[in-house]
Formats: C-alpha cells, sequence, structure tokens
C-alpha cells in the first residue's frame, strides 16, 4: 500500500484541511479479494454516501465540515465531543483519491479483522484508533506545537487497522509505493514516515499525528488486550475468591452467635452480634431470590 501526503486548499472557503492521505493498495491474502463483512459493509456506505451527499451539494458539504469536522479554531468547537468521531466520515469534496483509498483499505484490512474479532469488537476498535488521532492532534494544537486547522478523514482509523493487521496477520503484503513488501515492513516505514512529519511540522503534520496515533492504538489494542483480559479474568477470580472467604467467615461467626444464644438466651447478644444475625439473614434471602 503506498501512501503520501497531499496539501490543497479548500476552493471555497480557503482553509487547509489536515487528513487527507491517499492508499495506494492494500493487503492481499492469497490473491484472493476479502469478502464484505457487516460492519464494514456499514462503513463503507456511510463514508460513501456522505461524501457523495456533499460534493452533490456543496451547501451541505459546507454545514457537514462545520459542524463535525474536528476544528480546534476555538474553545467552543474544540470541546465539542461528537467532533473526534464524527470527522472520521467526511472526506475532502473536491479530490475523490482521499476518500477513494480509504475505503480501498478499509475493504482490504476490515474484514480480516471483523471476521477475527466479531463485529461488536471490530466498530468500536475502527472508531476508536479515529477518536485517539483527533485527541492527539487536539492536544498538540492545544500546547501550540501545531496550527489550528481543520481535521477530516478516516485515515486514523485506516492506520490502526494496518498496524493491527501486521501483528495479527504478518503474511500479508503490501504495495508500498508499488513495491511488493510485508505488511510489517510497510508499517514500520510507515510510522516513522509519519514521525518524521510531525516532527518537521510539515504542512500535514496534523493529519500525520492522527495516523500515528491511530497506528499506536491498533498496535496497543492487539498487544495488550490479551494482558489486560488476562488481568481482568485474575480480577474477578480474586474478588470471587475473597467474596467466599467472606462468607466462610460470616457462617463461622454466625454459628458462634447461634451457639450462644442457644445457651445464654436472646438476651446475652450484643449489638455487633445481634448486626451480624441481620446481615446474615438479608444475604440468605437475596440467595434464595435468585
Amino acid at each position: 500500500m503506498g501512501l503520501y501526503d497531499r496539501d490543497y486548499t479548500q476552493a471555497d472557503s480557503g482553509q487547509q484541511y489536515y487528513g487527507r492521505h491517499q492508499y495506494y493498495g492494500a493487503p492481499n491474502i492469497r490473491f484472493n479479494m476479502p469478502r464484505l463483512t457487516p460492519v464494514v459493509k456499514w462503513l463503507l456506505i456511510a463514508n460513501i454516501s456522505i461524501f457523495a451527499l456533499g460534493a452533490l451539494i456543496p451547501q451541505l458539504g459546507e454545514f457537514l465540515e462545520n459542524w463535525f469536522a474536528v476544528r480546534p479554531g476555538s474553545w467552543v468547537t474544540g470541546l465539542q465531543p461528537w467532533r473526534i468521531i464524527t470527522y472520521e466520515f467526511l472526506h475532502d469534496r473536491i479530490s475523490p483519491w482521499h476518500i477513494f483509498f480509504n475505503m480501498f483499505a478499509l475493504f482490504m484490512f476490515g474484514p480480516p479483522l471483523e471476521r477475527h474479532w466479531g463485529s461488536r469488537h471490530f466498530l468500536p476498535f475502527y472508531l476508536i484508533c479515529g477518536a485517539t488521532g483527533a485527541i492527539l492532534y487536539l492536544l498538540l494544537v492545544g500546547v501550540g506545537f501545531l496550527p489550528a486547522l481543520p481535521l477530516i478523514g478516516a485515515s486514523g482509523s485506516i492506520l490502526g487497522l494496518l498496524s493491527a493487521c501486521a501483528i495479527l496477520f504478518p503474511h500479508f503484503i503490501l504495495l508500498f509505493f508499488f513495491f511488493p513488501v510485508p505488511i510489517r515492513v510497510g508499517a514500520v516505514a510507515l510510522g516513522l514516515m509519519y514521525f518524521l512529519m510531525v516532527v518537521m511540522r510539515s504542512s500535514n503534520a496534523g493529519g500525520d499525528a492522527a495516523h500515528l496515533a491511530g497506528m499506536a492504538t491498533g498496535a496497543a489494542y492487539v498487544l495488550l488486550g490479551p494482558k489486560l483480559s488476562t488481568f481482568r479474568l485474575k480480577t474477578r477470580a480474586g474478588s470471587w475468591e475473597k467474596k467466599l472467604e467472606e462468607e466462610r467467615k460470616l457462617q463461622i461467626e454466625v454459628d458462634r452467635i447461634l451457639a450462644k444464644v442457644h445457651q445464654h438466651g436472646l438476651h446475652s447478644l450484643s449489638g455487633s452480634e445481634k448486626r451480624i444475625l441481620k446481615k446474615a439473614t438479608r444475604e440468605e434471602l437475596r440467595r434464595q431470590s435468585r
């Protein structure tokens, strides 16, 4: 997959936009085109429909970009939370190459991951990769490292798919600037390129920052996901064992109190012992009601 940065100026607004990358090619599994999966299909439909409507009705396109692109130019627009998700569905209305290569990459990378994880996990992964790209861009603008320009495009999400595929499916081959390379080599090369572009504050540094964050999120999800799952299982197991131990201690204390009642009568119980009996009664009623 070949990518290159392309700067341009909006003809109708005179504002440059970050996040417009072009993708040349995608992974090929034994030269077979992937079959569409449900979430990928609807993502393709949503992105292409929004692009077509914005291109056919310029006023609608301007409205969508004004209200749904990431716009860090003011505190009002910079703090509108929906923008970190909705910007992923907006693309350059002047040049069709931006959306074409993004959607082609989604078509190639998305189905293997959706089949691997399932639709319920794939969609949040896709959206979160793009959202972290927007958040990093806003932070860099906030500290004054980058200028406050609008950000649009699904490239952060797409690069998250790329890094995830590079880890999970190392046999994939990319056409990197028309040269076939292993997907992991291509992913590392792209990551280094984006990093240099951000450090040098290139004209598309904001888009490159979003892409870097998307790639990092995709890699972190794959590499740390199993460890987090194991940690959650251990935590749940520990909580269950702790609960069982508390129940065992409560039962021992209840047995002691009941023996005391049998020997000395109910009036011999202290206030704390009566509270323990009430607690044990509530727990027993709760178990019976399940």
